[in-house]
């Protein structure tokens, strides 16, 4: 693996740890304006979004979890600008349930910022959890 490839890793490693700390500011500084994130199934916050409605949506997803959301790297790949990540989460939410969250995340990744995040789940247990349908 090359150096870029492992550049790469790093930063998914950061953003994971920024996710779980709901740190917004390096999600801002390290999404490249041209950023593009998709989020699989047909829940509120499914879809495809742009730099601005992601940064001003993680603050929402995020304050379901009062007492936080802690994300997992399980295992990463690295192949020229993406990075494929596996992941889980955990956290409680305000009414109480327990959420754990299996994931796939493709990133891809520009002059060492991120262009593009892709997020696959479980969406029925989202959707159970989240959205108590």
């Amino acid at each position: 693996m090359g150096q870029q490839e492992e550049q790469n890793k790093a930063l998914a490693r950061r953003m994971i740890d920024a996710l779980s700390n709901a740190d917004v500011e390096f999600v801002k500084e390290n999404y490249a304006e041209d950023f593009r994130i998709w989020v699989s199934g047909s829940l509120p916050f499914s879809g495809a979004a742009d730099k601005a409605s992601a940064v001003a949506g993680m603050p929402a997803v995020l304050g379901l979890f009062p007492e936080g959301l802690r994300f997992e790297i399980v295992g990463m790949t690295a192949e020229g600008d993406r990075v494929a990540i596996e992941a889980r989460s955990e956290g409680r939410t305000a009414r109480g349930d327990l959420y754990r969250q299996e994931y796939h995340f493709l990133m891809r990744v520009r002059d060492g910022r991120i262009i593009e995040w892709k997020e696959y789940m479980d969406t029925e247990h989202a959707r159970k959890v989240l959205v108590g349908e």
